[in-house]
């Protein structure tokens, strides 16, 4: 009998890290020893995978011999240095961060709708897409097969704990709502929530409880932020749609995980409105969740904890009927990460 392949999990302590320990524990068992990695300061710690409490050990050449496939959950510069360590000593690399998803020899990811991509690996990684992508590009994608996509607009609303901000982002806004929490005329006055909440931003540039900030990400061109150009680049990639027009504003609100996006998409050929109900319906990875007379539309409180991108408020736009308008909603520390990252995983072990 064929051994089962060694994984490992590079950045097991971190708040994505926890979501894959337990996803590791709850999906099909296609793996052989799952080795737990992360940076020194965390070395000697325990935890669960499947049942067992495993050490965790330090991230250096040592830990990655012997590993067929290691999934890299940790910040873009550490995945820049390891990553491709980890590869030449064997082991294919599914990574998370930013760091290798505009590299035309690694592979972007999203297995509903472009797995076949995942198996020419030049460099021996494959990238997993932003959760902002992530949230959108399943549904986006199941309707250009149909339609063929010519255009997007999209408003991201943002998570405290997406993209850079991680926990501290998490940490900030908790702080923030105890700041602001019993003063009831707060958000009355200019300038009342920055003065309450004083010089505790975190990552933030301004207060995040009881506001949104229109800025995600670091200065790009044009005025663009880096999270609103990577939502173009990775959807065009991913779709195959190299000159696709895609304009994106990320907001950040304040909500602890769970990615929305408003999102206007238009088509080549016009789109009947039932047809893209069945659609979205049919599609895997996706749960349509659209009856609003009733109040049934996807919200990030109701969807954190689940693993679909969650589809309603699915309509013809008023005065365009090539273009669709609909509201998408998913738990960016799941499917915007490691979810998708654990599902390029067991669609490349059955090639190893």
């Amino acid at each position: 009998m064929t051994p089962k392949p060694t994984l490992a999990v590079v950045g097991a302590t971190g708040a994505v890290g926890s979501v894959m320990l337990q996803m590791l524990t709850h999906h099909a068992d296609v793996w052989g020893e799952i080795r737990l990695l992360a940076s020194p300061r965390s070395a000697g710690r325990k935890a669960a995978v499947r049942g067992e409490e495993c050490e965790i050990l330090a991230l250096d050449e040592e830990a990655l011999e012997g590993v067929d496939l290691a999934l890299f959950l940790v910040p873009e510069s550490v995945a820049a240095r390891w990553a491709p360590i980890a590869a030449t000593k064997g082991a294919v690399v599914v990574d998370t961060s930013a760091a290798f998803r505009a590299d035309p020899d690694v592979p972007l990811v999203v297995p509903e709708t472009n797995a076949h991509a995942a198996r020419v690996r030049p460099r021996g990684i494959v990238a997993s897409p932003g959760c902002t992508t992530l949230a959108l590009v399943v549904a986006v994608g199941a309707l250009h097969a149909e339609f063929g996509l010519s255009e997007l607009v999209v408003t991201a609303q943002q998570a405290a704990s997406g993209a850079g901000a991680g926990q501290a982002g998490v940490d900030a806004l908790r702080a923030q709502l105890g700041l602001v929490a019993g003063h009831g005329d707060l958000g009355t006055h200019p300038g009342d929530v920055r003065r309450a909440v004083g010089e505790n931003t975190g990552p933030f540039p301004g207060p995040l409880a009881l506001n949104v900030l229109p800025w995600s990400g670091t200065a790009g061109a044009d005025g663009a932020s880096s999270e609103e150009e990577r939502v173009r680049d990775e959807t065009r990639r991913i779709l195959a749609l190299p000159a696709l027009r895609v304009a994106a504003t990320c907001v950040r609100v304040p909500v602890v995980t769970g990615h929305s996006v408003s999102v206007h998409a238009r088509f080549e050929r016009p789109v009947p409105l039932d047809r893209a109900h069945e659609i979205l319906a049919t599609t895997p990875g996706v749960v349509l969740y659209d009856d609003p007379a009733a109040g049934d539309f996807p919200t990030p409180a109701d969807v954190v904890g689940t693993d679909p991108a969650w589809v309603g408020r699915v309509r013809r736009s008023m005065d365009d009927e090539r273009a669709l308008d609909f509201f998408v909603c998913a738990d960016n520390l799941r499917k915007g990460a490691a979810l998708n990252a654990l599902q390029i995983a067991e669609s490349v072990v059955t090639y190893l």
